[in-house]
């Protein structure tokens, strides 16, 4: 509860309606009630379920896509990205409210701009601000209230038009690529079989699947730090006193690396997590991919729904090869720092389908 509060930064200020969103609120009445409102109305176990009809429709346009894109390099992020816009935004919003190529007239932005909106976000909210530090440097703009203002027009035009509308998101390291995918194949052949999708419901019976993510959110988490907070009142942690008003810096990086809580840290070892109970909720605080206490993450249920799916569907959908000439030791694992990491430079692979009795299935649900 201490640390329950946010810092007033520039992030906060000029691309959340000047702290009045779920991430930079200040705690108080008007959080409270917004996190009510989406524990409730948004990310409730009850409206997860009735909106599971929306998200098996779009994980089936999803693999056709990749279907459809066989045999040719894809960049598996970018339609990644697509399908995760896609699902959210008819599940809050009732509609897409994008644009695939631009032509559709009715659609506020195109695919590629709302992205690219969103990148910028997460961005401009996740680097370190010096002017957040050194208040007296804040008119030299070093590092993008300019951009942090244009963004917030952006975003205001588009929510502008939700309102007056009334029809209403893994990387794998290159010395665990083949192990990995072999192990997690056999479990999804063993329990799902050759003959269907693998369903929300699943799961409970995929522990190798399981692991797998939990083992991602150790060693690559979302970001580095969680979004800062604040010290609500004196107080004394780990012998360290903290005084009111401090910022605290939580490295999610650093705690999932940490040889004090994980035996070979470095190392990708899904079956560390086999066999127990593990929780990713942030009460033990050895893995924090959603954060913890009452700054948690609301969309933690919805998130975890749509990974799992995704993840064990492209596993037991497709083969997943490397382009022609590219070698394990290519691949670029550097990552780009903000809110969310991302790797710096794309991969492209190629998807060939595995079941072609259940992609016969796609290809009449597209007609």
């Amino acid at each position: 509860m201490a640390f329950a509060a946010r810092p007033a930064l520039a992030a906060g200020k000029y691309t959340s309606y000047n702290y009045s969103d779920m991430v930079w609120a200040p705690y108080g009445p008007f959080w409270r009630q917004a996190r009510k409102i989406y524990l409730t109305q948004v990310f409730s176990a009850k409206k997860l379920e009735s909106f599971e009809d929306i998200r098996v429709e779009e994980r089936r346009h999803f693999f056709s896509r990749l279907r459809s894109l066989s045999g040719k390099p894809v960049v598996l992020k970018d339609h990644l990205c697509r399908h995760m816009l896609s699902t959210i935004t008819r599940m809050v919003l009732g509609s897409k409210y994008f644009s695939e190529s631009g032509d559709d007239k009715s659609s506020i932005v195109k695919l590629d701009e709302l992205k690219a909106m969103l990148d910028e976000w997460f961005l401009l909210n996740g680097v370190f601000n010096i002017g957040d530090w050194i208040p007296w440097l804040n008119f030299l703009d070093l590092q993008g209230y300019g951009r942090m203002k244009a963004l917030y027009k952006r975003f205001d035009k588009f929510h502008n038009y939700q309102a007056e509308d009334s029809d209403l998101d893994v990387k794998l390291t290159r010395d665990h690529i083949k192990g990995l995918l072999q192990k997690a194949k056999e479990e999804l052949d063993r329990v799902i079989g050759r003959n269907k999708w693998v369903e929300e419901d699943d799961f409970s019976k995929l522990p190798y699947i399981n692991a797998v993510i939990m083992e991602s959110m150790r060693l690559h988490p979302l970001g580095t730090f969680l979004i800062p907070h604040s010290a609500m009142e004196d107080c004394k942690v780990a012998g360290y006193d903290i005084s009111k008003g401090t910022m605290i810096l939580i490295n999610t990086w650093s705690i999932g690396r940490d040889p004090n809580s994980w035996d070979a840290p470095e190392k990708f070892l899904p079956e560390r997590f086999l066999g127990k109970e593990t929780d990713i909720l942030g009460s033990n605080f050895a893995l924090l991919p959603f954060g913890s206490g009452r700054r948690r993450c609301p969309g933690y249920p919805l998130a975890l729904k749509i990974v799992r799916t995704m993840l064990a569907n492209l596993l037991h959908g497709f083969n997943l090869k490397l382009v022609d000439g590219m070698r394990p030791e290519d691949i670029c694992m550097e990552e780009t720092f903000g809110l969310a990491t991302h790797p710096k430079k794309p991969l492209a692979i190629i998807m060939e389908p595995t079941l072609q009795t259940i992609f016969t299935e796609l290809v009449m649900f597209e007609k």
